[in-house]
């Protein structure tokens, strides 16, 4: 990964936090991406904060624009950004909150991988992956429109691996069942976070994904289910 260029979405999230130190460790040169974010919060040299809403096309591709016009190209797109919201049966859903789960679940991801597929292309190796959710495999009751989108944007990155065969490209979904974030500890504080997914375990398979030795793998879509 030493030489690698890599955009990380959503990266000083529960997960996305993870999923950065990991690569950066690697001595990849990492772009991260959130609403908010700030170059002291990783502060290694190999490190760069872009703050921008990646629910607007135009500041994606200004974004991932910047990213090849600096680094001359792009190796890796690992797309974290998501959001989450429950709570409400499908009846009871209002317009806000559906349009809100398929901006941060689908859509954004629409436009990055819009912007970034064609430079991806051009390495002939590159790499993709996307952090779904296991319930876009197994729905509950009150999140339907989180499992809608999540089970949309594995739709979309298996497509994108069919059609992006030829180049080398792979596009792969990581599956993670309820996971060990602060977000999640203050959400369910009746809950024991030793039975949930550790962030670093999703690190790790993402990682993997985005290496050479992967390339066999595209088109999948690899649950990552929390201890019994």
């Amino acid at each position: 990964m030493k030489n690698k260029v890599v955009l990380i979405t959503g990266a000083n999230g529960g997960l996305g936090s993870s999923i950065t130190k990991s690569f950066l460790v690697t001595g990849a040169s990492v772009t991260g991406v959130s609403n908010k974010i700030s170059a002291t919060e990783f502060p290694q040299p190999n490190f760069t904060a872009v703050s921008a809403d990646l629910t607007k096309a135009n500041r994606v591709n200004d974004v991932v624009q910047a990213v090849v016009t600096r680094e001359g190209r792009l190796d890796i797109l690992i797309h974290v950004l998501g959001g989450f919201a429950g709570g409400k049966s499908i009846a009871e859903t209002d317009d806000a909150s559906w349009e809100r789960m398929q901006d941060l679940n689908l859509t954004s991801a629409f436009y990055v991988l819009r912007a970034t597929i064609p430079h991806l292309r051009k390495t002939g190796t590159g790499r993709i992956v996307a952090i779904g959710s296991l319930a876009a495999v197994e729905p509950h009751a009150g999140i339907g429109a989180y499992v809608t989108f999540k089970s949309a944007l594995v739709s979309l990155v298996r497509t994108v691996a069919l059609e992006n065969r030829d180049a080398g490209l792979t596009a792969n979904v990581i599956l993670p069942d309820t996971m060990d974030t602060p977000g999640n500890r203050v959400a369910m504080p009746g809950a024991d976070p030793r039975k949930w997914v550790a962030t670093q375990d999703v690190a790790e398979l993402a990682l993997w994904l985005a290496d050479d030795r992967a390339a066999h793998n595209t088109g999948t879509a690899i649950p990552i289910t929390a201890n019994s």
